[in-house]
């Protein structure tokens, strides 16, 4: 029996990589994730073992190793099922950009208290900094604000013009990283400037839609010139959180939990209810009123099939 890390997927075939060498692999029996229904049985970042064919060398999955933690998102807004991104990690970074495209702050949000809900730190990258005018630039200014303050550490770059990038490599050193956001807002281009041995296909932002083209069409792990990986995601469209109770959803905002504790019940929802601590952290500007409409916004979204209400 051998072991190994998957350092790509793609759908039927995994590549896993030993100490001396990576071989192709397919999956033998099925595996499952308790209460969990997913595309895919096994992830970039999983340790497996599997069973070497003398005859082609080709491999035989036979078992996943525990997991560490995992990130998952909805596969669409239709689907029951889930999609395991990449599995064992240390951190991400996610990358977003105020334009060509615009990132959302309901998708930085959504992605956030998935992470949270998996305790994976999140580094937020603000990357296009070089086409901000001076709005975009006090929005970003904002965010940051906003976002430092609940924890989260953020970094300005621009891949175009290497500004920004060396704290961000610092940041990823020796650690196995995720890095996630929407397609055209430059990971491929950060990962080819962090690392000039990489030469990852990046492709012009749509002139025409101003959204990305997809240039990952697979989740794929990189072991990085100066130590630590890190794994390299499809963009992502949107990202619909999976498998959380209503209730605990405040719990993955940071702010709305610690101020839950001045709630007069303990089972505040924080959208209607008296002597609430959180409304009132709103009112007087401890909690921001853009990450509670993203709380109020992900409570209510009737689309998330996953989510089961108690009441």
């Amino acid at each position: 029996m051998e072991k190994g890390i998957v350092i790509k997927s793609t759908g039927s075939w995994y590549s896993v990589k030993t100490q001396s060498e990576t071989v192709q692999c397919r999956v033998k029996g099925k595996f499952r994730i308790k209460g969990l229904t997913t595309t895919n049985p096994i992830a970039v970042g999983d340790i497996v073992d599997f069973e070497l064919n003398s005859e082609d060398h080709t491999g035989n999955i036979t078992q996943i190793e525990e997991r560490k933690n995992y990130i998952i998102r909805k596969s669409t807004n239709l689907s029951r099922e889930a999609h395991i991104i990449a599995a064992n990690l240390d951190q991400a970074f996610l990358i977003v950009s105020l334009a060509k495209p615009e990132t959302s702050i309901g998708f930085i949000d959504r992605f956030l208290i998935t992470a949270e809900a998996y305790r994976i730190p999140v580094h937020i990258v603000f990357n296009k900094t070089d086409i901000y005018d001076s709005q975009l630039m006090e929005r970003m200014e904002k965010y940051i604000s906003i976002y430092q303050s609940v924890g989260y550490t953020c970094h300005k770059v621009s891949a175009l013009q290497e500004i920004g990038l060396e704290t961000v490599k610092q940041a990823m050193k020796d650690k196995i990283s995720l890095l996630s956001g929407h397609s055209g807002v430059g990971k491929s281009s950060i990962l080819n400037k962090i690392d000039k041995n990489l030469d990852i296909k990046t492709a012009p932002v749509s002139d025409f839609h101003n959204k990305g083209v997809h240039t990952t069409t697979f989740a794929e792990m990189y072991f990085l010139e100066f130590g630590g990986s890190l794994i390299d995601t499809p963009g992502i469209k949107g990202f619909g959180t999976v498998d959380m109770l209503t209730e605990e959803i405040s719990h993955y905002f940071p702010e709305i939990f610690k101020a839950s504790e001045n709630c007069r019940f303990y089972n505040c929802t924080h959208v209607h209810e008296p002597a609430c601590g959180v409304k009132e952290a709103v009112k007087n500007g401890t909690i921001s009123e853009i990450r509670y409409n993203s709380y109020l916004n992900i409570l209510d979204d009737s689309n998330d099939k996953y989510r089961q209400n108690k009441h």
